[in-house]
């Protein structure tokens, strides 16, 4: 079934004027209905790493198109917008605080806690994380179980603008207070970011504990501890401090998977 849905979407991808075509509305619409039940993932673990299904992210893009602005009342509230909103989580065995937010066509796991927050479609969040207050979790972003995304953080999505790398945070990571993840970053298990660090594809992720610096994109390392930093750097108009990421340890043995941030970042002396 996957491999004729994969057709139809790429062949819509390529000619617009298949979105006309009742078959083409359908095969988005179970392609998106598949992903708001975990069948589908815009990307999944494997063997030699993450592996992306384009055409599935794809299919959310043309979603877009062939849905109709409606009105969408809930209780006193009111929305105007073309996604649904996801339901049933008594079902579903997620706990939703309001204001919290999820569109149809993202999946939340069993287990999952959602403070006044936004999950966008075609992400996945794995059971066990805390989705706290006013965190937003962008559209294909791919979220592991026991993950924490603390007061305000800011994990970018794939449509806006349309980037090829979903954003990535593993199983059992940390992620402090406003710290903001985008442009298909990946950070990797057990890692653990302290308040406001930014990562992007061009972000100076730096190790530090040893004699050398050694510096990464796009990437954490797993179990690494980091926090905000500057390094130098040289302009026409003279030398200036840009903003990086520091590596500054490794998660410990001691340093429990169920423990807070504060706890986590305390091994060195480092304040969230």
């Amino acid at each position: 079934m996957q491999n004729n849905l994969q057709s139809i979407i790429e062949a819509a991808w390529e000619d617009r004027n298949l979105l006309q075509e009742l078959s083409t509305q359908e095969a988005i619409r179970e392609v998106i209905n598949l992903l708001d039940q975990g069948q589908l993932r815009v990307a999944e673990p494997g063997s030699s790493g993450w592996q992306v299904n384009d055409w599935v992210k794809k299919a959310v893009v043309l979603y877009f198109p062939i849905c109709k602005m409606e009105t969408i009342e809930v209780g006193p509230f009111e929305f105007h917008d073309k996604i649904p909103l996801k339901k049933d989580y008594a079902a579903k065995g997620v706990r939703v605080v309001p204001h919290a937010i999820a569109r149809h066509g993202s999946f939340v796991e069993s287990g999952v806690i959602m403070m006044p927050s936004y999950v966008n479609i075609g992400a996945w969040v794995g059971s066990g994380t805390m989705v706290d207050t006013w965190a937003t979790v962008g559209s294909c972003a791919q979220i592991g179980r026991n993950v924490h995304l603390s007061g305000g953080v800011g994990i970018g999505g794939v449509l806006e603008p349309l980037q090829a790398t979903p954003t990535i945070v593993e199983d059992d990571c940390f992620i402090g207070s406003r710290c903001i993840i985008v442009e298909g970053v990946q950070v990797e298990r057990e890692a653990v970011l302290g308040a406001n660090v930014v990562l992007t594809k061009s972000t100076h992720i730096i190790d530090v504990t040893g004699s050398e610096p050694v510096t990464y994109k796009g990437r954490v390392p797993a179990r690494s501890v980091v926090i905000p930093g500057t390094y130098t750097k040289k302009f026409p108009a003279g030398e200036y401090q840009v903003a990086c990421a520091l590596i500054i340890g490794q998660r410990k043995a001691s340093t429990d998977k169920k423990v807070s941030l504060n706890d986590a970042l305390r091994d060195y002396s480092v304040a969230v």
